[in-house]
């Protein structure tokens, strides 16, 4: 009998049994998002590198958006909302007032997400609040449109608390509320966001120019879209 044989060069590849390759044993596909023997997908977790790159975004599109919003004359959603009124009422910075505010949600997250979820809202409440007292010194502007402001504003915070949910945190305030609910009862955190919203525009409405509220509640609109449309469970793990 004869047996042939091949001499392989070092860049090919061998041949692989017709058995191997029309069965089910997949176990060398381990890349992010390939699937397994059972045809589910694998999954490749954040690592320590990926969520300080995720949260240091989160927090620049926040702070971008809420130092927006206040150039503006405007206000928003969640604790942004709540330091950016407090601010026009009080006439402080809303700089100081994000952490300071963020306090007793901060409690809650301890006791209701964790202390890693909490943690790290601590951290980026600070820096959040670090940063806007930055913009304000690094970004010379002389005025900012209505319209722009809601628009872009909203738009980059609804960016930076997306972020900051993909890499399990938040700003803190209704926000880390809102994550909660979609955890424990799978409604929609850009939908029960809006909700909480609209009780804080409805004391806003006492306070400030109907046309202010009106551009308001158009950023709010677009900050709240960017979780409604892209923070959907299911779509995004890992």
């Amino acid at each position: 009998m004869y047996s042939s044989t091949r001499r392989h060069s070092v860049g090919d590849r061998p041949e692989a049994p017709r058995s191997a390759l029309n069965g089910a044993n997949l176990s060398h596909r381990t890349a992010a998002n390939s699937p397994d023997a059972s045809g589910q997908v694998q999954l490749v977790p954040h690592n320590a590198w990926d969520d300080i790159y995720g949260l240091y975004l989160g927090v620049l599109f926040s702070a971008m958006g809420i130092s927006l919003l206040a150039k503006g004359g405007l206000i928003t959603g969640g604790i942004a909302g709540m330091a950016l009124l407090s601010s026009q009422l009080t006439g402080m910075a809303p700089a100081p007032l994000v952490p300071l505010i963020n306090i007793p949600f901060i409690v809650f997250s301890f006791l209701a997400m964790g202390r890693f979820f909490a943690s790290k809202s601590i951290i980026v409440s600070v820096a959040i609040g670090g940063v806007v007292a930055g913009i304000d010194h690094w970004l010379n502007v002389s005025g900012v449109g209505s319209g722009f402001a809601a628009i872009a504003g909203g738009t980059f915070l609804g960016m930076g608390i997306l972020c900051l949910a993909r890499h399990n945190a938040s700003m803190g305030g209704t926000g880390a509320v809102t994550l909660w609910i979609q955890r424990r009862y799978r409604i929609n955190a850009g939908i029960s966001q809006l909700a909480f919203d609209l009780v804080l525009f409805a004391l806003a409405a006492a306070s400030l120019p109907l046309v202010k509220v009106l551009w308001s509640i158009l950023g709010t609109v677009a900050m709240n879209a960017m979780l409604i449309v892209w923070h959907k469970p299911g779509r995004y793990r890992g």
